[in-house]
């Protein structure tokens, strides 16, 4: 069975220490929620987690943003209104991961022709 082969959405900010993401699910939803806030944010974010690279850029690892790096950049630590911020104000990057195959137990030995 292949793995990858999706793709992710996600929306960077650009803040004075940090960069910060919140993976989206899909672009459609993200700009009909841009255009009519009156979309529900659930229909539209992933999960409501800010995630932070370490001043690594967009395409760092991520890890979770913790509640004073949110509290220094968007003066609250409440991440629903940092999710908020970061949707209004962040530009959307879309990135697509490719299938790839791969064993799926090393245990079974080599593979063989027949």
């Amino acid at each position: 069975m292949a793995r990858g082969d999706v793709t992710h959405v996600k929306v960077h900010y650009k803040g004075a220490d940090e960069d910060f993401l919140v993976m989206v699910d899909s672009v459609e939803d993200y700009n009909k929620w841009l255009s009519d806030k009156s979309v529900p944010l659930a229909q539209v974010v992933s999960s409501f987690k800010v995630f932070t690279t370490r001043k690594q850029g967009a395409q760092g690892m991520l890890q979770g943003a913790s509640k004073g790096e949110l509290e220094n950049e968007f003066g609250t630590s409440n991440e629903d209104e940092a999710v908020l911020k970061i949707l209004e104000k962040g530009s959307l990057q879309e990135f697509e991961m490719t299938e790839r195959q791969g064993r799926k137990n090393d245990s079974n030995g080599p593979y063989i022709s027949r």
